[in-house]
């Protein structure tokens, strides 16, 4: 089974990498972009064919490292 966890900061967490990328793209003349928030994705190749397992698994990888519960969001993805 695949899992893909993706990751965002939190609203009102404060993005600095984010701020760069919309300072960058109105220095290359992309006007209009509002609020820009950077994240990070993480695919995952399962061995677990059962969805609910292996969604409580990666819930557990979430919690333990992939993600910090604190300032960080995030969604799960299966698909088989």
């Amino acid at each position: 089974m695949k899992a893909k966890v993706t990751i965002s900061f939190k609203p009102g967490v404060l993005d600095p990498q984010g701020r760069a990328i919309s300072h960058a793209l109105a220095g290359l003349g992309f006007e209009g972009v509002g609020d820009v928030r950077q994240g990070k994705v993480i695919e995952l190749d399962l061995a677990e064919t059962d969805a609910a397992k292996a969604r409580e698994q990666v819930e557990a990888m979430c919690q333990a490292l992939l993600a910090n519960p604190v300032i960080e969001t995030y969604a799960i993805e299966l698909a088989k």
